[in-house]
């Protein structure tokens, strides 16, 4: 076990040389960087079907899991078997972007792309508004696969912080 990862860096083995040699090429960087884009935009628009059609299918993997104190508070009070991922999924994101009478907005930044033939990784930090003003922030991933020619959102998870945190 590792008490930080600096410790890491200095037991860890050299790496062979094939780590890190990624199959990537540039069309689907930028092709990878529209769905991200479209995504943005799609949220500004309150465009459900751009965003749903960005994603492999509705019932991906979309939530921001719970940590373990309102997980175990839920189970103490509501439902025993609480794991702290909301089944609403995307439907119940989508369902919010329609009828927030506000304009919905997500910032990204150090958005970085790992790709390796027809999968791809996208991670960056986030802010979410809502009618201009900070709602929430933390961590975003997303997983992606190639379909068809097309890259998709396969699951999307993120960490959150109340925009009261930002101000401390």
């Amino acid at each position: 076990m590792f008490s930080a990862g600096i410790a890491l860096a200095q037991t860890a083995p050299v790496a062979p040389p094939h780590v890190g040699r990624h199959a990537s090429t540039p069309e689907d960087i930028r092709a990878i960087e529209k769905v991200v884009a479209d995504f943005q935009t799609a949220l500004i628009a309150k465009d459900v079907k751009l965003l749903s059609s960005l994603l492999l299918h509705t019932n991906i993997l979309f939530a921001s899991p719970a940590d373990d104190a309102f997980i175990q508070k839920m189970r103490d009070t509501t439902d025993v078997h609480f794991d702290g991922v909301a089944a609403a999924g995307y439907a119940g994101f989508a369902n919010f972007i329609k009828r927030e009478p506000l304009r919905t907005e997500e910032k990204f930044y150090n958005v970085k792309i790992t790709q390796d033939r027809h999968v791809a990784w996208v991670n960056f930090d986030y802010e979410f508004l809502v009618g201009d003003k900070l709602s929430n922030y933390g961590v975003e991933a997303w997983q992606m696969v190639k379909r068809d020619g097309q890259w998709k959102i396969l699951s999307v998870v993120w960490s959150m912080h109340a925009a009261a945190e930002a101000a401390k």
